[in-house]
């Protein structure tokens, strides 16, 4: 743990911080960083349709450590993508709004599976 309590040594990426690929921590960089750590994407994909407590969500991630689990949490936390709630862990507006911005990607993803099953033993 560095000096702030709660934070990993690695620290969250954020934009206008140094991160893995720019040094001057561009918003992009930043979120791919964020974004391609481990069980991150599924934290937020678990928490699109609203709040869970830690251990259903922990359940709907797969059975993903605690310490995991609680890591990305903290991260999301401090990138203020997820909140918590009296609820459970919940979406914040930007949280949701990554969300949303995957969707495409999902979409694409979809036509590729379709793509590759068509031509599947043709090469």
């Amino acid at each position: 743990m560095s000096g702030k309590a709660g934070v990993a040594a690695r620290g969250t990426p954020l934009p206008g911080k140094k991160v893995r690929g720019s040094e001057t921590g561009r918003p992009v960089m930043a979120l791919l960083d964020l974004a391609s750590r481990r069980g991150l994407l599924r934290v937020v994909w678990e928490l699109r349709r609203g709040p869970l407590k830690f251990r259903p969500l922990q359940a709907a991630c797969g059975g993903v450590s605690p310490s995991l689990l609680n890591t990305r949490l903290r991260e999301l936390r401090d990138a203020r993508l997820v909140e918590l709630t009296d609820e459970g862990y919940q979406l914040t507006p930007l949280g949701h709004g990554l969300y949303r911005a995957f969707e495409p990607i999902s979409a694409w993803a979809d036509g590729w599976t379709k793509d590759l099953k068509k031509h599947a033993g043709k090469d």
